[in-house]
């Protein structure tokens, strides 16, 4: 909770995701296995979903994973370096204290978890962010983020005009992405609080193309 009032930018919920939601966002690189994947997690956090991500990692997969806040980084380099049965892959897993906008890689990502609060950013923000995983995915990879469900509602009703106008205009950018690029969406009631969970994939080929949605039903898990 502190880390949250504190740094808005960089803490985006007020308690770690649960396993549910761990679990459905780290969907993606379940459904690759036994494949090996690159694989980058973006605001990361306390590792709750980190450590989803690293049991389901097949052997000879590359984990990044980027955190802002310098707290919550080095707290996930001790989770790393303590892992059971990882002493053999420390360098496949890379602990980033940036933004995601300045991560410097040619590493293209099969799957790209984002755990960052879009509901906090500006338009412009959400923008170059949803642009640089899109050119960070390879062709036919997929990106998954969730949403808290009604917060941006409660935002919307409790703030002044000008915040409820950048609510909306997030709101708008996120749904033209939906458009694009979503081939899934659930909500997984079971979290505190509960979540949306949003999967998008880059076109196989080179020109992003527009993909056709499929809104699964509401689930409890």
């Amino acid at each position: 909770m502190v880390e949250s009032v504190r740094n808005h930018r960089t803490v985006g919920s007020i308690a770690p995701s649960g396993k549910s939601l761990a679990n459905l966002l780290t969907d993606p690189l379940l459904e690759r296995a036994p494949r090996t994947s690159n694989v980058l997690e973006v605001g990361a956090g306390t590792g709750s979903v980190t450590r989803v991500l690293l049991s389901r990692m097949p052997q000879g997969s590359q984990l990044d994973i980027v955190e802002a806040n310098a707290h919550f980084a080095a707290h996930l380099r001790r989770l790393v370096h303590g892992y059971p049965n990882l002493l053999e892959k420390q360098e496949q897993v890379r602990v980033h204290n940036i933004f995601v906008e300045q991560l410097t890689t040619d590493r293209r990502y099969d799957v790209i978890v984002s755990g960052l609060p879009f509901a906090n950013f500006s338009p412009r923000q959400v923008e170059e962010i949803m642009g640089r995983y899109l050119d960070l995915l390879r062709p036919g990879g997929t990106l998954t983020y969730f949403s808290y469900c009604g917060s941006r509602w409660v935002r919307t009703l409790l703030t002044s005009r000008p915040e409820a106008r950048r609510q909306l205009d997030v709101k708008g950018l996120l749904h033209h992405y939906h458009h694009q690029y979503a081939v899934g969406c659930w909500t997984v009631w079971g979290n505190l609080p509960p979540a949306q969970v949003w999967q998008l994939r880059r076109p196989m080929d080179a020109v992003h193309a527009s993909g056709a949605l499929t809104v699964q039903p509401d689930i409890s898990r």
